[in-house]
């Protein structure tokens, strides 16, 4: 893998994550919260495992279906982008 590439998703995911993580505590302290389409624009952006993790890990997003789904889809896609490019490239 290219090392810009994988800096850029070290970085997004852990945009992700962190943006997941500091909703819940603006949440939690009845503050300004991130909008629901800035998270599932660093998801999009190639953060979505870092989302991911971050709705898990801080309890955040959980009961909300289209989180739920749409974050695994959104890496899924991804993934499957990914292979299919890496073999179109290497194939």
């Amino acid at each position: 893998m290219n090392r810009i590439l994988l800096v850029y998703l070290i970085g997004i995911n852990l945009v992700g994550f962190f943006l997941m993580a500091a909703d819940k505590r603006r949440a939690r302290r009845h503050r300004w919260r991130i909008p629901e389409h800035t998270l599932f624009a660093a998801a999009i952006f190639g953060g979505s495992l870092g989302a991911i993790l971050g709705m898990y890990l801080c309890h955040h997003k959980t009961k909300h279906w289209y989180f739920v789904v749409g974050m695994p889809l959104i890496l899924l896609v991804q993934i499957l982008l990914g292979c299919w490019i890496g073999g179109v490239l290497h194939g």
